[in-house]
């Protein structure tokens, strides 16, 4: 592990609170809250929609087994703590490659008796070795629909990776029925003066990050079925009634469900 790195997961818990982190992480973190002075709000309101799409999947959809790529650190309400609160039964397979996160996995894989979570170390950028790994298969059954749950994530994929071909690759290998979750920052409220801030201030922090708008996100949902209300701000898709949310633009963050047919 090499801590003078900056990690996406350590960078993200330090913009939610976490002590998980270390100097490299938050000197990248602040390079990136210079230009999006909103990135902490981000993060929550992201955490705050994987909650809200987890129950969804778990107690409407029916949906009992899920693949979450690109975990990050463990915090409050975690997927499996929400599913198998619905559904005991619910099976989770965990993925991420920050060592960190590799050495709090033990706090993602505890489970209720009906069901069961495991973790992988692995990266979204070799899809075939998550979907080949025997804990994946021990875990989940793929011959049954899965929730793949991908959730700011994809916007450290850059163009030359190949995002679009990585994510379909998953998702023909999941049977119909399975659902594709998913969150990306976006550059839907940025004027062009903004756009090139916030690239100065990625390259600055040291990880790769691809901005990307509504179309270029909703490419990655061709030939899914899009659950209402579709592709909106994250803050947007099935709020609780009870909170208030803050704009759109302050979040600068897409979200979406689909079933895959």
């Amino acid at each position: 592990m090499d801590t003078t790195k900056p990690h996406p997961a350590r960078r993200y818990d330090y913009w939610l609170g976490g002590k998980d982190n270390f100097e490299a992480d938050r000197e990248s973190a602040d390079a990136v809250a210079e230009a999006f002075p909103t990135v902490r709000l981000a993060a929550v309101e992201n955490r705050n929609f994987l909650r809200r799409v987890t129950r969804y999947l778990a107690a409407e959809a029916g949906i009992r087994q899920f693949l979450d790529i690109g975990t990050g650190l463990p915090t409050a309400g975690n997927v499996h703590e929400i599913a198998q609160g619905i559904a005991p039964e619910s099976r989770i397979v965990y993925v991420d490659n920050d060592p960190i996160v590799l050495v709090h996995a033990h706090d993602l894989l505890t489970s209720t008796d009906e069901g069961a979570t495991s973790f992988l170390d692995a990266d979204l950028r070799d899809p075939q070795r998550i979907l080949d790994h025997p804990d994946l298969r021990a875990t989940i059954d793929l011959s049954r629909p899965v929730a793949l749950m991908l959730v700011a994530v994809l916007h450290f994929i850059t163009d030359d990776q190949r995002p679009y071909d990585l994510v379909r690759h998953l998702a023909d290998a999941l049977p119909s029925g399975s659902y594709l979750a998913m969150t990306h920052a976006t550059s839907d409220y940025l004027d062009p003066e903004d756009v090139a801030r916030t690239a100065e201030s990625n390259q600055r922090s040291g990880i790769p990050f691809r901005l990307r708008s509504t179309p270029e996100f909703a490419r990655f949902f061709d030939g899914f079925d899009l659950i209402a209300p579709g592709i909106t701000p994250i803050t947007d898709w099935r709020p609780e009634v009870w909170r208030p949310h803050p704009r759109a633009e302050a979040v600068s963050m897409l979200g979406a469900l689909a079933r895959i047919p």
